[in-house]
């Protein structure tokens, strides 16, 4: 198709369309916000209860009761680490993260929530704390803690480099999950979904829209928290790319080991916790 076909010449009104604003698809207005200042509060009297770390280039698993709080920490150095959800009740309900990114942006913070799969679509977690928070968004766009990237698998290594790696974050993820609830491998993979990148500095490139990773600005005493809102398996991947200011996927970055630590407030702070229901939808789908 010769470049003068009128189909693809800009019209006379281009810069018009153009200039059209763009409307927000789902107003964060309409959700309830958390009570930060409750759960503040309540955090207040939490005390340490489990713990795990996700070694380097590989992952692990741990579970989170409602009304409980869980933290990621950076330990060693610089280092990015992939987050799944999961019900403890139900292992289909999981972290869904592209309604998540529809509702709260590209990038979560304090205030956030990782919400569940269809049909719950319910709050899982809330942040509640960011040490990160300061960030904001570079002169790159690029911000931390996204939802926009899924997660380094050995199925898109194998299709651009034609070779086999087996500690990328869904590859560590799988391995975690498959020993924390005791199903095979193939059953857990099917398990295993897209991420919350917890550390991770990415953006869009401005001219190109592609998607780009830098150097994170995390370091050693950093810290993501959360307030579990359901009972959780909580799975994180130290991902193989380290802080991811070169690359991922790969023997050859250095990378660093990352803390989960849970925080109980007591029984019976927990018992006046009630986790949110699912949603209300009939699940008709205009069919009676």
């Amino acid at each position: 198709m010769k470049p003068t076909d009128p189909k693809f010449v800009p019209p006379s009104d281009a810069a018009d369309r153009r200039a059209i604003k763009p409307v927000i698809c789902y107003p964060p207005e309409a959700l309830i916000p958390p009570d930060l200042e409750a759960l503040s509060t309540r955090r207040q009297s939490a005390s340490k209860s489990d713990e795990v770390t996700a070694l380097p280039r590989d992952a692990a698993c741990i579970d989170v009761p409602a009304g409980c709080f869980f933290r990621i920490s950076s330990v060693e150095g610089p280092q990015v680490g992939d987050l799944n959800l999961w019900s403890k009740a139900d292992i289909k309900e999981r972290f869904y993260s592209g309604k998540t990114r529809a509702l709260h942006g590209t990038h979560l913070s304090t205030g956030d929530r990782m919400w569940a799969s269809f049909p719950h679509l319910r709050p899982m977690a809330t942040i509640t704390a960011d040490t990160l928070d300061w960030y904001g968004f570079d002169e790159f766009g690029g911000s931390v803690h996204d939802v926009i990237g899924t997660r380094c698998d050995p199925y898109t290594g194998r299709l651009l480099s034609g070779s086999d790696y087996h500690h990328c974050c869904h590859s560590n993820l799988t391995r975690a999950f498959a020993d924390h609830t005791g199903l095979s491998m193939a059953d857990a993979e099917a398990h295993v979904h897209d991420v919350l990148n917890v550390f991770m500095c990415t953006g869009f490139t401005r001219s190109t829209g592609q998607y780009f990773m830098k150097a994170s600005p995390v370091r050693p005493g950093d810290y993501l928290e959360f307030f579990a809102e359901i009972d959780l398996i909580v799975g994180l991947s130290a991902c193989p790319g380290g802080d991811c200011s070169e690359e991922h996927s790969s023997d050859k970055t250095t990378c660093h080991p990352l803390l989960i630590e849970v925080f109980d407030p007591g029984k019976e702070a927990r018992a006046l916790h009630r986790p949110p229901p699912s949603s209300a939808y009939d699940q008709s789908h205009g069919r009676s």
